[in-house]
């Protein structure tokens, strides 16, 4: 605002988004002192990417926007950039479960991942060396396989066939994994969310719903529903996504996308009577 003001609404709705991070940070030992540096760094990284043309990003530009010292505006500019890439080890992981789960070859009659021979002295061209194959020829397949019995991404059965135990990429153990596509996921949702809020002329595709006075046995069924229906709807856009891509001539490959869908419940306090 331009008196410097700030409204009731936003700051109760930056408290709000804020918990959930504050309750991560709080369960890895990240305190206050720290928080308040990574956050006057992302505040810097933030005014520096907004600046346009007409407004250079000076130290002292940068300052005044954010309320940040001048001498910390210099030394936290000179830090390498304050958003982490994915990891290639997950970028990996997730195109070959998106091959697994979305491609035909890959695919038993019911539509599901098949359980592939973890050989291709046994499996050939369905085999799991066959998989990691297909996506990249500089990756050993296992290594991958080592990895993802160590995360629970996969098991091995009594046929010595690979069978992928969750329909995504969802790692069980692993926490820098996690991590990683916690940011991934819920930076562009938070992402889309706020440049819808700020006005943008082309509105991201941004909705929910939301339903009060549940029975915990109705949730559970409801739950149970939207895993079904989301796992459907990411499975087509990755086999679309997948076309494109394969169809896809000379042009600039700059661009990307998420698609993310989400369920979350939580009991409400009981309502008092008067």
């Amino acid at each position: 605002m331009s008196d410097g003001t700030i409204s009731d609404a936003l700051t109760s709705a930056v408290r709000t988004v804020l918990r959930p991070l504050v309750r991560l940070m709080l369960a890895r030992g990240v305190t206050l002192p720290l928080a308040i540096e990574l956050l006057k760094r992302v505040y810097v990284q933030v005014a520096i990417d907004e600046s346009g043309p007409g407004a250079p990003a000076t130290d002292s530009r940068v300052s005044l926007l954010t309320g940040v010292h001048r001498k910390d505006v210099k030394r936290l500019r000179a830090l390498p950039d304050a958003y982490a890439e994915l990891p290639r080890a997950v970028s990996l992981g997730a195109q070959l479960v998106g091959v697994w789960t979305t491609h035909p070859h890959w695919m038993d009659a019911d539509g599901q991942p098949r359980p592939l021979p973890r050989l291709a002295s046994s499996g050939g061209d369905r085999s799991f060396d066959a998989l990691v194959a297909s996506v990249s020829k500089d990756i050993r397949a296992r290594p991958v396989l080592d990895e993802w019995l160590r995360l629970g991404v996969v098991r091995l059965n009594e046929r010595d066939e690979v069978v992928l135990n969750t329909a995504a990429f969802i790692p069980q153990a692993g926490f820098d994994e996690k991590l990683s596509y916690l940011s991934l996921n819920v930076g562009d949702h938070a992402m889309a969310a706020i440049e819808n809020t700020l006005g943008r002329a082309d509105p991201w595709f941004e909705r929910s719903v939301h339903y009060r006075g549940l029975t915990p046995e109705a949730i559970d069924r409801l739950r149970a529903q939207a895993a079904e229906l989301g796992m459907h709807s990411l499975q087509a856009l990755n086999t679309e996504a997948q076309r494109t891509e394969e169809t896809t001539g000379d042009g600039a490959l700059n661009s990307r996308f998420t698609f993310g869908i989400y369920f979350y419940a939580e009991q409400t306090p009981d309502s008092k009577e008067d």
